[in-house]
């Protein structure tokens, strides 16, 4: 539930927690790109699985759950979008795969429509083609991005935006920790049929970011759960931007990764897009709980 009319709501907090959580844990995915995509899937779901198993028992929560097909479902098209995206940043600069990723809140408020029932404002069709013609900006003037990779990370924001709006269908009704686990376990099973064909020996420091990548990003899934049960998906969009600035000094710093001037307008361009869209979706939720709290 969102917390009254505040902004920095229980909702927030964990949403920028888990972008926090997650960007570190992208910054290992990028350290291992040498090792096959669902290799380190695997590794990282493999290691959350096994979190997720202790905090159940801690918790005394259901690790079947009640939900089977929705959970299923979730873990599937979590899974897909965890895979496509790992692709995505082996191949492209982590800013720009990052930026990718940010396009999901759009596929979780049209798709909020269909699954949840929530309404979309006719004005955020514009807000989100703005966001759209960011993508598009970006595959036109960096090179260094082949369009097969842009529509690839597309198609896992898509995917995610599913997953999204499956975690919001089974609020109240299943543990945090129970939705997490079953993505996470459809995750390692699909890691551990790949690795059987694909497999390539980790060495030195890869054990350390692979440990650490299944670490942090339990802890960002954790809290991406916890957030979307408190807030309606538009609600807490805002906060996964946060990380974009991490994005783009860390893959410089880091990875010597430089941005065109361009690519960074494109950037700029997703990110307006996507904030002007959750700011006037608050705004219509303010105006109806004003009007529900007069007629009341």
């Amino acid at each position: 539930m969102a917390d009254g009319n505040k902004f920095i709501t229980r909702g927030v907090r964990s949403m920028f927690l888990s972008t926090a959580f997650f960007f570190v844990a992208n910054v290992f995915v990028k350290e291992v790109s040498h090792l096959p995509a669902m290799e380190a899937v695997f590794f990282r779901c493999t290691i959350a699985s096994v979190l997720c198993l202790i905090g159940l028992h801690r918790a005394k929560a259901s690790v079947i759950g009640s939900n089977h097909l929705i959970l299923a479902l979730r873990g599937i098209f979590g899974t897909i979008a965890l895979f496509t995206f790992f692709v995505t940043l082996h191949n492209i600069p982590l800013a720009t795969a990052q930026t990718l990723q940010y396009v999901s809140p759009i596929f979780s408020a049209v798709l909020a429509i269909v699954i949840l029932g929530e309404k979309l404002g006719r004005t955020q069709w514009i807000f989100y083609a703005v966001a759209f013609a960011g993508v598009l900006l970006i595959q036109r003037v960096d090179h260094r991005v082949e369009p097969f990779y842009i529509l690839l990370g597309v198609f896992s924001a898509f995917c995610s935006g599913v997953a999204y709006n499956l975690v919001r269908r089974m609020t109240g009704q299943e543990h945090r920790l129970t939705i997490v686990f079953h993505f996470q376990f459809i995750g390692a099973i699909a890691g551990f049929i790949a690795i059987l064909f694909d497999w390539v020996q980790p060495t030195g420091w890869d054990w350390l970011w692979l440990l650490g990548l299944g670490v942090f990003s339990q802890l960002g899934q954790i809290y991406l759960t916890d957030a979307l049960q408190r807030e309606k998906v538009a609600g807490v969009a805002i906060v996964i931007y946060s990380g974009l600035v991490y994005a783009v000094v860390v893959g410089w710093a880091v990875f010597g990764e430089s941005q065109s001037l361009l690519t960074l307008g494109g950037m700029l361009l997703v990110v307006a897009g996507v904030l002007a869209s959750v700011f006037n979706s608050r705004r219509l939720e303010r105006r109806v709980e004003d009007v529900e709290a007069t007629s009341a």
